[in-house]
Formats: C-alpha cells, structure tokens, sequence
C-alpha cells in the first residue's frame, strides 16, 4: 500500500491506495511543532478503526509547502512505518513539462495538479485549487504545465475583512440563497461568496482567452465542492486531485528514494 502526505499550509491529508482505490483519508491541522510520534499517536490510531494494518504501507511520498514540517513528516515514515518517503522536488521524473520562468520557484502542489489533472483528464486544462491561496494552473494543449494565477483564498479574505472593520463579524463562508443581503451577516456572506465566484469567473476566462484551445476546468481543493455549485464554468469536480497527482507521481518513481537536500526544496512553497 501507498501512503500519500500532502502537507499545506492549514491542513495536512494522509491518504492510503491499495493500488486500485483509496482505503482512507485523514486530515490535520498543519503545525510546525506537531512531531512525529504525535503523527504516529494520531494517524496509527485511525488506521486501527478502518482495519488497516500499518506494516502493509510498503511506499509513502511527501508533498509539502511547508519545508519546515518535513523533517517530522519523513522521520515518522522513517520510524514508524520502516519506510523511506519519496520527496516529490525538483530531481524526481514528473513526466511533465515547466514552461516557467523559473521552475524552482513553482509549488509542488500546482505541479502536482497539472501532472493529475493531465494524466485523468487530457489536455487542454485549467485546475483552480481552492486552498489557502486560490491557484489557477493551465496546461496547454501539448501537456506542459504553462503557467497560471495565484489568488487570496477566501478564508484569507474572511480574515482580513473581519480584522480591518471592527464592527464586522468573523463568519464562515457559505452560498447565500440571495446576493441582495438585507442584514449585515447576509450581506457579508453574499459579498464574500459571489464576489469570490466573480473573480474565479473573471480569471478563468481570461486565461482561457489566452489559450489554444478550450480547456477542461477542474475544480479541487477542500471548497471546491461549494465554489462548484455557483458557477457553471466548471466541468470536473475533482477534490482528491493532488493526492492523485502524489500517486502518479510515485507511480512514476519507483527507484530507491532521493535524499532530501533543503537546497533543492525550495520550489515546493507556494
């Protein structure tokens, strides 16, 4: 079995793949103190509910944008599953091409997304992944990974509305039945919910135009489901994207695992 960590900046998803299908999915806040016996305390114990026995992990791959935590997310492959973690950096062989200024500097996780989306989908594609920020990856009509936008996500935006007007509430988003709000919570909903959708719409077309041809538009990330229903621009909800992006990409390695060079990591932040 596989074991595939995508580590982000506000949450942390284990997954298993028996090859065939995903057995079980597990998310954490991402902390940068957490170690790798809290890891171990944590995920073994999920593991025990589902009936998965943690000697049949025989590979795990990491994905990180968040270098500082992969130091605890390796030693507990390490130590608690006698596993020696695939890095997913610059050196593996993603059967993808970068077509950006500067490759180092391009985030594993839109990497990811594009290898994924590519592999399960075809080309031509836009994948928006609504994270912490809100990436917009396109790959062209060839299959190489040709840019994009990266965007605030939404709870940033919460967060700063609510720090910067005192008198204004810190809410969660939700789909407001309404865009005309007729007290200050509906209103802030509807201001934060379909102007988001405004600017994923404006940013889609506009990519698009500049593309060669009408892309697929994937929708993934833990809103995607919700950002989905309030526009029709998008043709795939595809929430587990980078997690298959992670699984083809440790597909594709199968060699003894690369040791891990914080030179060499540093494209893997956003």
């Amino acid at each position: 079995m596989l074991l595939v960590i995508d580590a982000g900046n506000t949450n942390i998803v284990f997954a298993v793949h028996d090859g065939e299908s995903w057995l079980g999915q597990w998310r954490i806040s991402t902390s940068e103190a957490r170690t790798a016996d809290e890891y171990a305390a944590w995920l073994l114990t999920l593991f025990d509910r589902l009936g998965l026995d943690a000697t049949g992990i025989t590979r795990a791959i990491i994905g990180t944008v968040v270098p500082v935590a992969l130091y605890e997310l390796r030693r507990f492959c390490r130590e608690w599953l006698d596993v020696v973690p695939l890095v997913a950096n610059a050196r593996l062989d993603w059967g993808i091409d970068v077509l950006v200024d500067n490759p180092n500097e391009l985030g594993a996780d839109r990497r990811l997304n594009g290898l994924a989306g590519r592999e399960l989908y075809g080309a031509p594609l836009i994948v928006v992944d609504f994270g912490t920020a809100t990436t917009f990856d396109v790959v062209n009509s060839a299959g190489q990974f040709s840019g994009g936008a990266i965007a605030p996500g939404v709870n940033l935006s919460i967060d700063a509305l609510h720090r910067a007007a005192a008198r204004l509430p810190r809410m969660s988003i939700g789909r407001p039945t309404t865009a005309i709000g007729r007290n200050t919570s509906v209103a802030m909903r509807s201001g934060l919910f379909w102007g988001y959708v405004g600017l994923v719409e404006g940013l889609i077309r506009r990519i698009s135009d500049e593309m060669d041809a009408k892309p697929t538009v994937i929708a993934t990330g833990g809103l995607a489901p919700l950002f989905s229903e309030g526009t029709p621009l998008f043709d795939v909800l595809a929430p587990d994207l980078t997690l298959d992006g992670l699984r083809l990409l440790a597909d594709r390695n199968t060699g003894p695992p690369l040791s891990y060079s914080p030179e060499r990591s540093q494209g893997i932040g956003q």
